[in-house]
This record gives structure tokens, sequence and C-alpha cells, in this order.
């Protein structure tokens, strides 16, 4: 079988080592890739977003499976392009791809089919969104409608900052046309917790739990990041938490979705507030979270592929989906300055002490591979996974790992999963 994974990132060269797993795999190649996946996959140079020359490729290799991993093109609507050629996709359609491309369609969604979430109201009209800022109890959030990097969220303290949020939302389009609208909602307190789910359009699998730390710096200080670290399983998603979202948030987001024309097939990221009402969703996402995808996929027992095709063809409910009974925890190694202005193209030290372990990983990134060896080329570097026998064992040996790892201007978060410590 020959796989075509679209994306770049640390969540594609997760995508990609478990794919290698198959034994049904014979040829993996990944658009446009990176550095680290082109060790297990034949990168091509073309970008995520370039849809003809997608299919294009996929028509001239034979292409057996495609696995689109990024937002952008599912928002965009490239599992469409490559279904209408005839080439199986994993990935939601456009139509459906929308939970996470709009987040105003998603609060909508929830509002309307009962699914537990904050209090919100949509706005297209930056007039009408101070007014109603006016009467607004604070802390309040502010969400850029469409895709922004993981980085659309303003928490507002005051109302002064909440206008100037506005502003940079919705008149000054810091994050382009995603802030045509925008969600303002109530801010909730309580453990996040992402969940991931495999989806066939009807029947869905949970993953294991995981946790994302997205501030730059410890103590959640700094900006929001693409995220510096995560940890699975979170020791706060109980059993009580999972009986409640598989009663009132899974199935029913899966089920509401077929109810509105919109089928979903792919994954769902589940963004969790614990709150103490309860589980409320904060966001979907239509794919795997990066860097969760990085702790949550080294845990799974299951042949990818077989999991990946009962989604695309309806036959889920036939898996039995396994995750191993241990933990894992993933420090992202980034460049310093992150994620504002950072220099690149320094030689990085160290990755041939991970080859030919299955307690530890490093993911790509933001690498190059020159004559020299391999450099860094991006914000986030590097993500260095270890699995251990839970959660504490876990964390010493990834940050451990870090240690193996030189280059000029690495910079870490030292605080990844210290939550854990609470639990």
């Amino acid at each position: 079988m020959k796989v075509l994974i679209v994306g770049s990132g640390g969540r594609e060269h997760a995508i990609a080592m478990c794919v290698k797993k198959s034994p049904r795999v014979d040829e993996i190649y990944c658009a446009p890739g990176n550095a680290g996946i082109g060790e297990v996959a034949q990168c091509v140079p073309i970008g995520a977003m370039e849809f003809d020359k997608i299919v294009a490729f996929a028509k001239e290799k034979s292409i057996d499976l495609t696995i689109v991993g990024m937002d952008d093109p599912l928002v965009g609507g490239l599992v469409d392009e490559l279904e209408a050629a005839g080439i199986r996709t994993f990935g939601p359609r456009k139509n459906a791809a929308i939970l996470e491309g709009s987040k105003a369609f998603s609060k909508d969604l929830m509002k309307k089919y009962n699914i537990p979430t904050a209090a919100y109201e949509n706005f297209d009209d930056p007039e009408k969104a101070l007014a109603y800022l006016e009467q607004a109890s604070f802390p309040i959030v502010l969400k850029a409608d469409g895709l922004a990097l993981g980085k659309g969220v303003l928490i507002c303290n005051t109302l002064e900052e909440a206008r100037d949020g506005v502003k940079s939302i919705m008149e000054d389009k810091k994050f382009g046309s995603a802030g045509n609208k925008m969600v303002i909602e109530e801010f909730m307190t309580g453990r996040e917790v992402s969940v991931l789910s495999f989806v066939d359009g009807k029947t869905i699998k949970i993953m294991s739990s995981a946790q994302d730390h997205k501030r730059a710096m410890d103590g959640d200080k700094g900006l929001n990041t693409g995220g510096m670290g995560t940890f699975s399983p979170s020791p706060f998603y109980t059993e009580e938490v999972d009986e409640f979202c598989r009663k009132y948030i899974y199935q029913a987001t899966v089920d509401a979705m077929a109810a509105e024309g919109r089928e979903f097939k792919g994954v769902i990221f589940f963004g969790l507030m614990l709150t103490e009402k309860g589980p409320r969703v904060l966001e979907y996402n239509a794919r795997f979270g990066d860097p969760e995808a990085q702790v949550v996929l080294p845990r799974m027992k299951n042949d990818m592929i077989e999991v990946v095709e009962a989604c695309i063809d309806g036959t889920l409910d036939k898996v039995d989906l396994q995750f191993e009974d241990n933990a894992a925890v993933c420090v992202v190694l980034a460049s310093d300055g992150y994620p504002v202005s950072y220099e690149k193209g320094f030689p990085i030290t160290g990755l041939e002490k991970f080859e030919g372990r299955d307690d530890y990983f490093v993911f790509h990134a933001g690498t190059k591979k020159t004559e020299a060896g391999f450099v860094t080329n991006g914000g986030r570097v590097l993500g260095v996974t270890a699995k251990g026998a839970d959660l504490k064992e876990a964390r010493s040996k990834a940050y451990e790992a870090t240690e193996w790892i030189g280059f000029e201007n690495k910079y870490m978060r030292h605080d990844i999963g210290k939550a854990i410590d609470e639990a």
C-alpha cells in the first residue's frame, strides 16, 4: 500500500511513524513534510494548500490512501478534491471540517443540540460587539471565528482590554480573515483536558486523554503558542468525567453533525474544561492535535491503517481501539523568542541518541537537513517524547532526553506535566 500524508509538523511526523509500523504499508510520502519526516517517508515539495498538485501527485503515484493532518487543507476542502479524483482519503470533508473552521458554527451547533459549553454571542459587527461588552461580566473570552494557528483566543480581564481585543481581531485583522466574525463567551475556570477520537460518521471511538500547555513560559505565562508540551493520559480525566462526556458530548456531537447533513469522518479533537458544574466543550478541532498526537499515537496499540480505513468505510464499530497502560510526556524544544521572532539555521546535535528506542521519540517540527546535518528551521523545533510506567516516570525521562539535544538558542518550558503532582 502507498500512503500520502499531508502536512509538515510534529503531528505529521507522529502519524508517519505510526503508519510505518503497519505491515500493509510499502511506501510513505509526505507533502511537504520536514527533515525528520524525511527519515521515514519520502518528502515531496508540494504545499499543503496546493490542492491541484496534491491530487495530481496522488494520481501519478497511484496512492492508495491519503491522510490529511493539517487544519487549513481540511477546512479548505482537500478531502473533497481527493475523493472526487477517486483517491481514498482520511479526514472530514469541507462541510464537516467547519466544526473547526468556524467557532461561530460550532457554538451554534452546541446550543441547538444541548451540548454543554460556555454561554456566548456571535458578532460580525465590531460596534455591536463593543456595545455587548459594556454590559458583560469579566474576565471574558474573545475568539476569532476562523483558523488562527491556535492563537486567535484572547482572555480579557477588563473592559479596556476587551475593547482593544475587538479592535485587534475585527478591525486591525491581527488574525486576517479569521477575525471577520468573532465569538464572545463567558470565561470558564477548571482543568483543561484534550480528548481525541476517531469517527466514521456514526460511531465514535475515544483515544487516550491528554493535556496541552499553550503558554510560552513556565507557570502558564507569556504568549499563546501552538503548544509547548503535553502529557497523556490526564489524571483529571476520571471515569466520572468520561461517563458524562460519552453521554452528553461525544456521541451527541457526531449525531448533531449527521443531523445537519455534515457527516463527519476523521478525527474530532474535543477541548474540554472541567468546571465545577461539569465538563464543558471549549473548542473542537477536526484533526489530531499538535503536540497531543505526539503523546497519544505512540501509546496506540492498533494498526493505524486498519483504524483509518474503518473510519472511511463506516465500520469503526468493529474496531477494538486499545492504548498501552502507561503514560507519555512531550516537551517541545523551541527557538528562543518563539512565538514572536527567532533565529534559524543552528546545527542540532544528539538526535542519534533516540535511534532504536521504543520508549523515547523525537518528533521534528521546525528542522531542515543540510549537508552538515539537521539545523533549526522554525519556532517549535522538536518534540521530545518519553513513555513511562506512569506520568511521573514519563516526565522524568522526557526531561532527561531534552538534555541529549543541543542547538544554539534552545528554549523549553520546565514545568510540562507539573500538574500531575497535584492529581
